[in-house]
Order: C-alpha cells, then structure tokens, then sequence
C-alpha cells in the first residue's frame, strides 16, 4: 500500500480548511503540514491519525492506494 498525498490534499479542500487551519489545529506551522501534504516529508501513524480527526476522516485507509505487483495479478484464461 501508499500513501496517496493527493488524497490528503482532496480531503482538506473537502473540509473547507486551509494548509494554515489545519496546521492550527494540528499545533504544528503550515510549513509542517505543507510537507506532509505535498510528500516532501513522511506522515506517520499518529500524524494521520491526528489530521484524520481534523478533517473529520473515520476511515484512514482512503488515504492509501493497494499496489499488487504484476506477478499476483489473476488472468482470465480465454
């Protein structure tokens, strides 16, 4: 699985909430949040977590993407 920023930057915007807001609430500054966001930095299990609760997310794993590698791929047998 990855992490999908894309989809942290969505659900911000979702919330009606800015970089600085959440960042905020977060007690962190925006620059901190904006590297989360934008992948420059990891976001580990208790930041999720905690951005999570702020944009108002109960299910954390929309946040991740499932990669499965091309050799567990089933192909249909024609």
């Amino acid at each position: 699985m990855t992490f999908n920023v894309n989809r942290l930057k969505a659900e911000r915007i979702a919330a009606n909430m800015t970089q600085e807001e959440v960042a905020e609430r977060l007690g962190k500054k925006r620059t901190w949040y904006a590297k989360k966001e934008s992948g420059i930095t990891n976001v580990g299990v208790d930041d999720l977590a905690a951005i999570a609760s702020v944009l108002n997310v109960t299910d954390v794993s929309i946040f991740f993407t499932k990669n499965v590698p091309e050799t567990q791929h089933l192909y249909k047998k024609e």
